[in-house]
């Protein structure tokens, strides 16, 4: 991996990092990669998958969704004999 050095960074830009750092409990070199990678449009949430999905959204009918309520409704009950 690339390093790059960045000269001439102003004091209230180096405070604000170092408190961003210190507040997240990160390094200030993670700090100022997850803040580049914000800036490039780099920083997709790695635990949101919905554009994996994009596809599938809205392409239900209501009567595919109450088939699918009517089929899962079952499982929707607790027994309390199963958590014995």
């Amino acid at each position: 991996m690339k390093s790059i050095t960045v000269h001439g960074i102003d004091e209230e830009t180096e405070k604000l990092i170092n408190e961003l750092a210190k507040s997240a409990g990160t390094s200030v070199n993670k700090t100022v990669k997850e803040l580049l990678a914000k800036a490039l449009g780099l920083d997709k949430d790695k635990s949101d998958h919905r554009d994996e999905f994009i596809d599938l959204f809205g392409i239900w009918t209501e009567d595919d969704e109450q088939g699918f309520l009517r089929a899962v409704k079952d499982l929707e009950t607790v027994e309390p004999g199963d958590w014995r």
